[in-house]
């Protein structure tokens, strides 16, 4: 191909997405469809599985539409999706027999205690570098099989668990296949990341049947042919990577010590570690970075639960915005938040807390509190909580880096983005494609068809955009973030185990 195009399945967690792209990374199109989100009691979340398959088959084709490009020039696509939820569906049929169980819930915080009493917490983080959380999909999977009580159709092989990569493979590729890839293997608390193989004690920890699984494959490997009645011809499905490692690659994070943060729904912050494991004493998580030609690269993480969908919530339950767009403009219009504090922990606290049984609050209003100054204080919860993460990646590595790179949906609030870097003390750098998900997803399945000859190459079509540089003292950061920290210790605990 003269001219080759790649195209990017970006799977998330309230929308479905696909990109079209230049080989040399300049995106010609891209369309996405929100789905709905089900919360059946507090602190659960659930998708319709055929909600995800079918906008994202539709957000395919709309995107390939409103490209124009001539399908015989696309040389391959990649998928990379929302990691942890937790998909179950019949071998025969595809058909899913519970509705997806989504990373943000809760429902399992009951076995993970059990885990935990069982002595098993330190088994866990040893192997699958994770601490022992119901965020993760192996719990998911463990209820799945003991609610429905299908663990003897598991052990007969007739059923399939997969994370939604898994799952868009199964039903888009010809032969269904059924494969996960190391980022998304990762993130089940049952892969071993040192071994780089399913683990026996892991699995029979939550009485897992090994019949279950998906194939683990490279994060750039041809997996089989998109269905032709999709778009009309066979096409290579290149890469899987779950969304956080798609965005590393796709911000070039290709050297140890490079750090990432992409502001989606949550916040996902990682750091390249290199060909080794890291260890954290600041409640990080040690992952998959990718896998390429059978070798592992590493990474330290940070999640935040509630980035991007405190605005939603913003929106949608107080109705306090019409869309994302309008808060930039709404937190500048007062000076400061005049002592209003939001701490977002509606379905718990991320890292470096790990509070399952913490809750949203909002401390410090007044009769003086206003729209303004909440809608500012959920922006600043966003960046207060990246700060966290960033902290305790400083503390791990024992020197703080020197900047951050940030992507995602959010990061093109200005507001937001100069606040980060204020808080942080360092600069943010944004690039030019903020929809850096997608673009690793696309130079991932263009390494593995050979558009690009390496990692190098692939990293030359990364451009940044615009940098922010802090501007608050070192005397007023501290002041805020001590009083970050009083707001989140009011919402730790509030939930009785």
């Amino acid at each position: 191909m003269n001219h080759p195009i790649l195209i990017a399945l970006d799977q998330g967690t309230t929308s479905s997405r696909a990109v079209v792209f230049e080989a040399d990374g300049h995106v010609l199109a891209t369309h996405a469809i929100e789905f709905t989100q089900h919360y059946p009691k507090p602190g659960w979340v659930e998708h319709d599985p055929e909600d995800i398959l079918n906008t994202q088959v539709e957000a395919l084709r709309a995107a390939v539409r409103l490209s124009g490009v001539d399908v015989a020039s696309i040389a391959a696509i990649g998928i990379t999706n929302q990691r942890e939820t937790t998909l179950l569906w019949d071998k025969e049929t595809g058909v899913c027999v519970h509705p997806a169980i989504v990373w943000q819930c809760r429902r399992t915080a009951p076995y993970v205690e059990r885990l935990i009493a069982d002595g098993y917490a330190d088994t866990i983080r040893r192997k699958t570098g994770l601490v022992a959380d119901a965020y993760f999909s192996g719990t998911k999977l463990a209820w799945l099989l003991d609610t429905l009580n299908c663990r003897e159709r598991a052990e007969r092989g007739e059923l399939c668990f997969g994370t939604v990569d898994s799952y868009l493979a199964w039903h888009l590729v010809e032969g269904r296949p059924h494969v996960t890839d190391a980022t998304n293997a990762a993130r089940t608390m049952l892969f071993n990341i040192h071994t780089q193989q399913w683990d026996d004690e892991l699995l029979q920890m939550l009485n897992i049947p090994r019949a279950l699984l998906p194939t683990v494959v490279d994060t750039a490997q041809v997996v089989g042919n998109l269905r032709s009645d999709i778009l009309g011809r066979p096409i290579p499905v290149a890469a899987l990577a779950g969304d956080q490692h798609a965005s590393l690659f796709g911000q070039a994070c290709f050297e140890k010590g490079m750090v990432k943060n992409t502001y989606g729904t949550g916040c996902f912050m990682l750091m390249n570690t290199g060909d080794t494991p890291a260890e954290s004493h600041n409640g990080l998580l040690a992952t998959m970075a990718w896998r390429l030609n059978g070798q592992p690269t590493y990474a330290l993480e940070g999640s935040v639960f509630m980035g991007g969908a405190t605005v939603q919530w913003l929106r949608d339950e107080l109705k306090m915005i019409q869309s994302s767009a309008e808060t930039e403009q709404i937190a500048q219009s007062v000076a400061d938040t005049a002592g209003v504090f939001l701490v977002p922990a509606f379905t718990g606290l991320g890292a470096p807390y790990w509070g399952m049984y913490s809750r949203g609050t909002i401390v410090g209003m007044t009769r003086g509190t206003g729209r303004a100054h909440i809608v500012r204080a959920a922006l600043e919860a966003i960046a207060y909580q990246s700060a966290d993460l960033f902290n305790a990646m400083a503390a791990d590595c024992g020197n703080r880096p020197p900047r951050m790179q940030v992507d995602g949906g959010a990061s093109a609030n200005g507001f937001l983005m100069q606040f980060q870097s204020d808080i942080l003390g360092v600069p943010v750098i944004r690039p030019a494609v903020l929809e850096t998900t997608a673009l690793g997803a696309a130079l991932l399945a263009g390494l593995a068809v050979g558009v690009y000859n390496g990692k190098e190459e692939a990293a030359r079509m990364v451009r940044p955009d615009l940098t922010f540089t802090p501007a608050m003292s070192e005397y007023h950061r501290g002041l805020a973030l001590y009083g970050w920290h009083r707001a989140v210790e009011r919402s730790r605990g509030w939930v009785e185990p």
